[in-house]
């Protein structure tokens, strides 16, 4: 059960708005697709979706998040029912119907957005008024991107989301040093360098020590900053999210590129090595950009981290 308790503040005394959390009818379902940007970082595609008659399932919402990846998004009604299951046999059908879904984000969303998506992770949503810890336990243990998602409604115009679990915690910097140690240049996949893009992986099997090192750092630091930060690694960039992102990483040759979800115009004085992001196209979500060659820099980012951090949420 959620401890979350919410308070209203008045001449100095709290009192405490009792939240409710009955079981989650299709009125808060509509709401929250009329929202998912705001309220989760996806672009709403699809609702009650129905997988074909071989298949005999509807999703009952479809997403795009601001990583490109699909999400399948499942509400728990009922106690007894098991959205966890649900959303891992709808992943099945999803990558199985690929091209179906590009269909239907064209028609949501454009060609642009179509032609972007990323299949290398995509996520199963569950939102429920409450999950039990042998849900908490059996997600932990699937090697699946699933995501439990809390609620609670307090009065007409208060809606909480409380995080339960995450996901993609694996720290990068015992990455980059195995990578660094026993990988040697010459054996770094190309691929994609023909293309003209170089992909995370393989930003990070080039790395010597010293640039290891630097993205060991950052990733230990943003880490500490709370039990919910989720990592995924994408195809071209690292994404830190809570519920949604607060920060991801560039690699490049010699530095990384931090872009954060901070107003640029929040900043008095843009220092030289950051630039705001609205101005031109970029890998990775965030405004502001700061380009990281060294672990002072870093130290000198840290306050913008922790900002874009707490801003999320």
């Amino acid at each position: 059960m959620s401890d979350i308790k919410l308070f209203r503040l008045a001449d100095g005394k709290a009192t405490e708005l009792q939240g409710r959390a009955s079981d989650l009818e299709k009125p808060l379902q509509a709401l929250i697709e009329a929202n998912l940007l705001p309220m989760l970082g996806i672009r709403f595609v699809a609702t009650e979706y129905a997988t074909g008659k071989t298949h005999g399932g509807r999703i009952d919402s479809l997403g795009l998040d601001e990583n490109n990846s699909p999400v399948i998004i499942e509400y728990k009604r009922s106690i007894g029912e098991n959205v966890i299951n649900q959303g891992l046999y709808y992943l099945d059908w999803l990558m199985d119907h690929q091209a179906e879904f590009k269909l239907q984000v064209m028609d949501a969303l454009g060609t642009a957005a179509a032609s972007q998506i990323d299949w290398s992770s995509p996520r199963v949503l569950c939102i429920a008024a409450d999950f039990t810890k042998f849900d908490a336990h059996a997600v932990q243990q699937i090697n699946q991107s699933v995501e439990l998602v809390r609620y609670r409604r307090f009065g007409d115009d208060l809606l909480l989301f409380e995080q339960v679990n995450t996901i993609g915690s694996g720290r990068a910097k015992e990455r980059a040093r195995e990578i660094a140690a026993d990988t040697p240049l010459a054996s770094v996949p190309s691929s994609s360098s023909s293309a003209g893009d170089r992909t995370y992986s393989e930003w990070m099997a080039s790395y010597g020590h010293e640039m290891a090192e630097l993205i060991g750092s950052l990733d230990d630091f943003i880490g500490s900053l709370g039990d919910d930060v989720q990592r995924k690694e994408l195809k071209l960039y690292m994404a830190f999210k809570r519920l949604k992102n607060f920060a991801t990483v560039v690699v490049q040759k010699n530095r990384l590129l931090l872009f954060l979800h901070i107003d640029p115009d929040s900043i008095a004085s843009l220092a030289p090595n950051m630039r705001d992001a609205r101005m031109f196209g970029h890998w990775g979500t965030g405004d502001l950009e700061i380009a990281i060659s060294s672990l002072d820099d870093l130290e000198r980012a840290k306050p913008l981290i922790v900002e874009a951090y707490e801003g999320t949420i």
